[in-house]
């Protein structure tokens, strides 16, 4: 049971980044109350996407002193006036997408990148504020969530509520049955991509990596053959096509879909042929899986809690919250070597998983 604070100034541990390319500070921060819209939530576990990575290195602008992190789960503490979606007490997951529900974009069938988001790096909330406080110096947020700290606080735009029964470690391309997915990179979101295509219906799922190490989680989580680059002198192309008896999905010059999936570095280019456009391929990216946040959250606990996948397959080594700076730097080293790796921080230890 985690103990409420009435709505008041809280006082608790946080993660504080005052400078790129420096170690985090944990220390003591105030974090304001929760203001209309908004709602303050007691961070039950957190995770090291390499968003925060990038960003700590130079590669992602935002504003400093800042607290980061954008994968968690969190129970409610408190809820500022006209708050109607949660109440204290509620499980909940703060979501870096947000969803008004409202503007054209909510509105919109196909459309999920809500006119709210900030995720480019305003470091405030929808008042132009931030809720946190260090040594006197405001500190900035993270995505509208921030989630390396005890407390935080959002708006109620960016919360999701979840099954209450979900392990709060666990619940940090629109695929048809019958389809045929590949892969491209079998680290932990090309696991849960497997997953994912595995849960939608796919019949037929391959994974390519460099790293062969890699290759028996994914089979472990239902991906029927791996292969690697290197072992072949045809193009992967061709390689997939001679696997499936068709032409690769993602190379067809008609049907063929392919998702970029995370955030790439600053300056870093893609080049393909625009012929493949011409002839009606699609080439697409995603902002949260193309997910609608509040909306479509709680179906994937759901679909954890009734075991349609098994976040079991991902996890690797527990730290003390305190040793945060260890979590980034094992991260850091152990990636791409490591065969799938993923930090998770509890407020009392920090889980390490696969990916």
């Amino acid at each position: 049971m985690v103990p409420f604070i009435s709505n008041q100034v809280i006082k608790c541990k946080a993660a504080v980044l005052w400078e790129q390319k420096n170690p985090f500070s944990v220390e003591e921060t105030e974090i304001a109350p929760s203001k209309a819209k908004e709602v303050c939530s007691k961070i039950l576990a957190t995770g090291i996407c390499w968003t925060n990575e990038h960003m700590t290195k130079g590669a992602i602008v935002s504003k400093f002193p800042v607290t980061v992190g954008h994968e968690a789960t969190g129970v409610v503490e408190s809820i500022g006036e006209g708050v109607t979606m949660v109440k204290p007490g509620v499980t909940v997951i703060p979501v870096f997408l947000p969803q008004c529900r409202e503007c054209k974009a909510c509105r919109d069938p196909d459309g999920n990148l809500c006119v709210s988001s900030h995720i480019t790096g305003h470091g405030v909330l929808a008042d132009g504020t931030t809720r946190f406080t260090c040594r006197g110096k405001p500190v900035y947020h993270f995505m509208s969530t921030s989630t390396f700290t005890e407390y935080t606080v959002v708006d109620e735009t960016s919360v999701a509520k979840i099954d209450d029964e979900a392990h709060p470690e666990k619940v940090s391309s629109r695929v048809t049955r019958g389809s045929t997915c590949v892969a491209f990179g079998l680290g932990r979101v090309g696991l849960l991509v497997i997953m994912g295509c595995k849960s939608a219906g796919a019949s037929r799922i391959i994974g390519i990596d460099l790293n062969k190490d890699k290759f028996e989680k994914a089979v472990a989580v239902r991906a029927i053959k791996c292969i690697s680059p290197k072992d072949s002198t045809k193009p992967i192309n061709e390689v997939l096509s001679e696997m499936t008896g068709e032409a690769s999905l993602v190379a067809h010059m008609n049907y063929g879909v392919g998702v970029v999936v995370g955030a790439p570095l600053s300056a870093k280019m893609l080049t393909y042929d625009p012929v493949l456009l011409c002839a009606g391929c699609t080439r697409k990216g995603c902002v949260f899986g193309g997910w609608e946040s509040r909306d479509d959250v709680p179906k994937l606990v759901t679909d954890f809690l009734e075991k349609k996948f098994d976040l079991d397959q991902v996890t690797t080594h527990v730290f003390p919250f305190k040793q945060i700076n260890e979590g980034f730097e094992l991260n850091a080293t152990k990636f791409p070597y490591f065969t799938v790796f993923k930090v998770l921080f509890k407020m009392c230890f920090l889980l390490i998983l696969e990916g």
